[in-house]
């Protein structure tokens, strides 16, 4: 029979992750079906629990259930431990297999795509959900001069910041602290250009960003995202979505399901052609 994947989330129609695995499956080799599954914001284990009875081995999962499927997961890797979220599970035959690729992911594409040296920069993480902390783990260990949390519930990034002190210099900063600060690389790590709000720049202000900044938006589209159009018209020296990190960290999960990666590149030049220009040249 051919093996059963899915990706699951709430929305999850503007998924390229079937297109993705496909492309993965015909470089590899490997007989398997992928396709998008829609979970009531309620009923996230009901939708894993049948998947996994109709014969599923496998689920990338997205917003908003990545701190569910951490907890639905038995069994989880060191990453995934460290980051309390999961958003790849591996069915290992009587149990759920939690793991996080988002961290490598992005790092991947931050590094070996876009060209950015992580170490020695300044950083800033807008978010303190599940996103945010799948990535902080490896940003940390990109050895950055400093990694700033900022969040609309800002005890919320407090929290996260004390659970990943151990591994760097990471601190948590109100909205409104934010004033005067200047950062190498601005990451959105929020849900709100998945929604296509407008407000996705609010309430952080407009002069966050030095010279040679990189904004980089963890959610992507067809057209440029609220946060990459905010962050161009805020001195943003160059946006990027992140269809480069949620390749990457596809590749990481197909992984841990089949133990051969993918090689993306030539992927990436297949599904992202329509978007000429976004991706960033290496930063200076």
């Amino acid at each position: 029979m051919t093996d059963r994947y899915a990706v699951v989330g709430n929305p999850i129609a503007h998924s390229k992750s079937p297109q993705i695995h496909a492309a993965f499956a015909q470089e590899t080799g490997h007989d398997l079906r992928y396709e998008r599954l829609l979970a009531p914001l309620d009923g996230f284990v009901e939708t894993v629990v049948r998947f996994q009875h109709e014969g599923g081995r496998g689920l990338n999962v997205t917003v908003p259930f990545k701190l569910e499927a951490f907890a639905l997961a038995a069994e989880h890797s060191p990453r995934a431990e460290r980051a309390g979220a999961c958003n790849t599970l591996a069915w290992r035959g009587t149990h759920w297999f939690g793991d996080n690729t988002d961290g490598p992911g992005l790092v991947r594409d931050l590094d070996v795509n876009l060209g950015v040296a992580l170490a020695g920069r300044d950083i800033l993480v807008l978010g303190a959900g599940g996103a945010a902390r799948g990535i902080l783990a490896p940003l940390l260990a990109a050895a950055p001069r400093s990694l700033t949390l900022s969040n609309r519930t800002v005890d919320k990034a407090e929290g996260l910041a004390r659970a990943f002190a151990a591994l760097g210099p990471i601190r948590a900063l109100a909205p409104s602290a934010l004033g005067g600060e200047r950062f190498d690389l601005v990451l959105n790590a929020t849900s709100s250009s998945l929604a296509g709000d407008a407000g996705g720049r609010a309430p952080w202000p407009d002069g966050i960003f030095a010279a040679v900044a990189l904004a980089y938006d963890l959610m992507y589209g067809s057209e440029p995202t609220a946060f990459e159009r905010w962050a161009h018209a805020s001195g943003a020296a160059r946006v990027s979505d992140g269809f480069g990190m949620l390749l990457e960290q596809a590749a990481e999960s197909f992984l841990i399901w089949r133990g051969v990666r993918p090689d993306t590149a030539p992927v990436y030049a297949l599904l992202r052609g329509n978007r000429p220009g976004v991706r960033s040249v290496r930063m200076p």
